[in-house]
């Protein structure tokens, strides 16, 4: 059990007469979604809609996530060097407005909305970016004469179809690190995540043209170990700004599912990746986590159990025995719902969401992409609300971000189902959850906002039973938790 929870449990043992013994699956659980901005895919879905209508399809697919069971959204908000929010180093996004540094009119600020929206609704904001994508397609995609790749041609290297920023150059890490620090720093984010593109997927035939790059500074490396070493160098130094900037801020990576085949290197998983992490996108997420350079990792295990290949039992099998004691969630390839045989069963959701709940390292899940939800495709949005979401779930902890203890709430009884509640610092608060356990088995049976000021459990749809306690927490911002408050 990690660190968190043994303090958890102290602190529980000092303010509480009760002793609860946390089913931490029941109670601490990542539900994440990743929405993507680039070429459409999820919101807006299509370039150039009015103000209204992007914001009245955000909040739409928000309130479908939230009916869903999730608590945290994974936005994409920097696809391709450019940005879904007014920024002085990289312009607006061609998938807002259609044209690359065409501002929304009248003007509005959507990342501000976005998160606005998202933690009214309890759930966390995790800032999606793209390290070095910069033009996704050369011949088809807008390009702003403010776009860094105008004013600095020589930071980029062209690889198929598309533009990239040169991982090698100590200049783009200086300034995807000014990216970051200026997200973090100008907004309320709780976290900044990066996927799995950092080297791109090779094409075949063509290698990457970074050897001028390599020449010019090899640093006594092989071409490979000095790729690898650019990624640690950029991964090392975002972690450091980002919690320079604000120090309880997450810093995520959804790396692809294969980090090395076992055939290459005895640590690996035993899987027949054509590509990986290590040998092809240069990304030694492993070194990442064991040098503590991530706050989280969510693997994209987009394959089903019994594949051939890579089977989706062996990789979290893997993945839950390599987490480095950083918080772990599943990323599942919902998107592929009804493409093959495998993904047309209805029970292959409800068996990855199970097996993930039997790892001992592992926290939770995010889905790829939310599009994926709108037409309830093997009923598996009746799943989660009938099911496996059916009670809301609290964001696990990070003990080495958090920045401040949280008091708990004085509370009044009203009667016998209302409650008043008091706190000093209501700033401090990120929402209350009303727990209840019975025989010291603990779920969560309602989540409120910190602005709450009278719990009412029958308005909550809670029947007090006679077998069964409730009680009261308060969360901080690095979702860290008061004593519990008993609601006799």
């Amino acid at each position: 059990m990690r660190l968190f929870m043994s303090i958890l449990f102290i602190g529980f043992f000092l303010f509480t007469k009760a002793q609860p013994a946390f089913n931490d699956k029941n109670v601490f659980e990542f539900r994440g979604v990743w929405i993507a901005t680039v070429e459409n895919i999820d919101w807006p879905s299509k370039r150039g809609l009015s103000n209204q209508t992007q914001k009245e399809e955000f909040i739409t697919l928000l309130d479908r996530h939230q009916k869903n069971g999730m608590n945290a959204i994974i936005m994409q908000v920097r696809p391709a060097g450019d940005a879904f929010y007014p920024s002085t180093l990289e312009p607006w996004s061609e998938y807002l407005m259609g044209t690359q540094g065409l501002p929304p009119s009248p003007f509005y600020d959507p990342l501000a909305f976005m998160i606005n929206e998202t933690h009214k609704r309890g759930m966390e904001f995790h800032a999606w970016i793209n390290p070095y994508r910069a033009v996704f397609n050369v011949k088809k995609s807008s390009v702003a004469p403010s776009h860094i790749s105008k004013l600095h041609p020589e930071w980029f290297l062209t690889y198929g179809d598309k533009k990239y920023f040169n991982p090698g150059l100590p200049q783009v890490w200086q300034h995807t690190n000014r990216i970051v620090r200026d997200l973090v720093s100008r907004y309320d984010i709780d976290a900044i995540h990066m996927d799995d593109y950092f080297y791109p997927y090779r094409i075949a035939g063509k290698e990457f043209p970074d050897e001028k790059t390599y020449q010019q500074n090899k640093r006594g490396l092989s071409k490979e170990d000095w790729r690898r070493s650019n990624c640690d160098t950029i991964v090392k130094q975002l972690y450091a700004s980002i919690h320079q900037t604000k120090p309880g801020v997450q810093f995520g990576i959804s790396p692809f599912g294969i980090w090395r085949n076992k055939s290459k290197d005895p640590r690996g998983s035993n899987t027949k990746g054509g590509q990986t992490n290590y040998d092809d996108l240069y990304a030694d997420i492993l070194l990442w986590l064991e040098k503590g350079w991530v706050d989280y990792i969510a693997p994209q295990i987009y394959w089903e159990h019994g594949h051939p290949l890579a089977n989706y039992d062996t990789i979290i099998d893997w993945w839950d025995q390599n987490s480095y004691g950083k918080n772990l969630y599943i990323g599942h390839g919902i998107y592929k719902a009804g493409s093959n045989t495998a993904w047309k069963d209805k029970n292959e959701l409800p068996y990855q969401i199970k097996r993930v709940r039997g790892l001992k390292n592992t926290s939770g899940s995010a889905y790829y992409s939310s599009t994926s939800f709108k037409n309830n495709i093997n009923n598996w949005n009746d799943s989660l609300q009938q099911n496996y979401y059916q009670k809301p779930a609290l964001v696990p902890s990070m003990p080495w971000l958090v920045q401040y203890k949280v008091e708990a709430p004085i509370v009044n009884k009203q009667t016998t189902s209302s409650y008043q509640i008091q706190v000093k610092l209501v700033s401090s608060i990120k929402q209350y959850a009303v727990l209840e356990s019975t025989n010291n088995q603990f779920s969560v049976a309602a989540i409120l906002m910190p602005n709450t000021k009278i719990i009412n459990l029958n308005n909550l749809g809670i029947q007090k039973k006679t077998n069964t306690q409730y009680w009261l927490v308060a969360i901080g911002k690095q979702n860290q938790l008061s004593s519990l408050v008993a609601l006799n």
